[in-house]
């Protein structure tokens, strides 16, 4: 195997590599997700028998665990996700290509002054 497609391969293995990563973060964050709120009534039940009864801030941490965490875990899932499947606006892409032909007709007018 000559050294382009050995290259070549390496990087292609490499992507699959990342994009099973995403899967497997992805895959990691549902079921963990749907697990805490299976049981969370198990888990206020358990906390409310001992020590917690009647303490509204052991309730508002449950919520929080609940309901917050895997809202911020899912932004980095997503983020996870724009990364690896390079994901980008189109309006950048277009911000982008104006952008280089301004400066490529400065450049030129500017060159061509001279």
């Amino acid at each position: 195997m000559d050294l382009d497609k050995r290259t070549k391969l390496e990087r292609a293995q490499k992507r699959v590599a990342t994009i099973k990563g995403f899967y497997d973060h992805l895959t990691i964050y549902v079921i963990i997700n749907i697990l805490v709120f299976i049981f969370k009534g198990k888990f206020i039940i358990t906390l409310l028998i001992k020590e917690a009864l009647g303490n509204p801030q052991i309730l508002n941490w449950i919520d929080w665990n609940v309901y917050g965490i895997p809202i911020i875990w899912g932004i980095g899932v997503l983020i996870h996700g724009v990364i690896v499947f390079k994901i980008r606006p189109s309006f950048l892409t277009h911000w982008e290509e104006k952008k280089i032909k301004k400066y490529m007709n400065e450049e030129q007018e500017s060159s061509s002054s001279l």
